[in-house]
């Protein structure tokens, strides 16, 4: 099966600063993909880059089986500032997007608008920010892409049109089958809504794989600080937090930690991925 969006050994530098470096990657088609890390990680760099928008300054990228650039027809992208023109009406707007696509779907495109209770008549400029993010989602989602790419969508919307958004994300993901890469730092949305996750920390990928699988192999051990060396020599240690006498590990285990001396607990998504987020590796 192709994967969705295949990346290897891929890097962009500005100047002496990678912004990305040596990102190997294959993600599953089919699935809701988030795509998580601090401010500065990554997250839009690897999108601009799936998107055609970068080119790479080291390793390839292949979109759909394809180069970027080769895939546009197939890839939606709403960017983080949503660049629309303001001085255009919805229907307008909705209009260019027919004028420039050539799988262009307007009546699905009109149909989110009636959902959404945005009219066709409004000036863009006059929308508030979650209709603005409706509209953009109608524009990728227009295309009838087999990949929708969404760069930090919700960022600046309120709980209740981030849920509204979310919502008509995954009927729309539920009827049509289309891969989402959903780039985000707000980790209940992600959780909630994705499937697979991928980490971007320090510039590099740091996770990558099914939810389920993450938080299986993932556990928080806690037990005498003197012992902890010893655990991490049979367990990878990711994160260690220590009291006097205490200590209390995040671990990558393929198998069950035993000795009696330790406690352990199934780890929260929130505390494997803020773990992860604070390595330098």
């Amino acid at each position: 099966m192709t994967p969705a969006l295949e990346a290897t050994g891929l890097g962009r530098r500005y100047r002496r600063t990678w912004a990305l470096r040596d990102c190997s990657l294959s993600l599953p088609p089919g699935r809701v993909i988030g795509l998580l890390g601090p401010n500065g990680a990554g997250k839009t760099t690897l999108l601009s880059l799936a998107t055609g928008l970068l080119r790479p300054s080291t390793g390839d990228v292949h979109v759909l089986g394809r180069p970027p650039r080769s895939a546009i027809a197939e890839v939606g992208f709403v960017a983080q500032d949503k660049p629309l023109y303001r001085s255009l009406t919805v229907a307008e707007t909705l209009s260019v997007g027919d004028w420039l696509n050539p799988r262009w779907d307007l009546a699905l495109a009109r149909q989110r608008m009636a959902r959404a209770d945005i009219p066709l008549r409004q000036k863009v400029g006059s929308l508030s920010g979650g209709q603005r993010s409706q509209l953009a989602l109608a524009m990728a989602l227009g295309k009838r892409p087999k990949l929708l790419l969404l760069d930090e969508p919700v960022a600046d919307l309120d709980p209740l049109a981030r849920r509204e958004f979310l919502k008509i994300l995954l009927d729309e993901v539920a009827d049509s089958g289309v891969t989402v890469v959903l780039s985000s730092h707000l980790l209940t949305d992600v959780e909630r809504t994705c499937e697979y996750l991928v980490l971007l920390a320090a510039s590099r990928v740091q996770l990558a794989d099914s939810s389920e699988a993450l938080l299986r192999r993932h556990r928080i051990a806690t037990g005498p600080r003197a012992q902890a060396a010893t655990l991490g020599s049979e367990h990878r240690v990711i994160h260690a937090e220590y009291s006097a006498n205490r200590a209390s590990l995040l671990v990558r285990t393929e198998h069950p930690i035993s000795d009696p001396a330790w406690t352990v607990r199934p780890a929260s998504m929130e505390e494997l991925v803020l773990a992860y987020m604070s390595t330098n590796a």
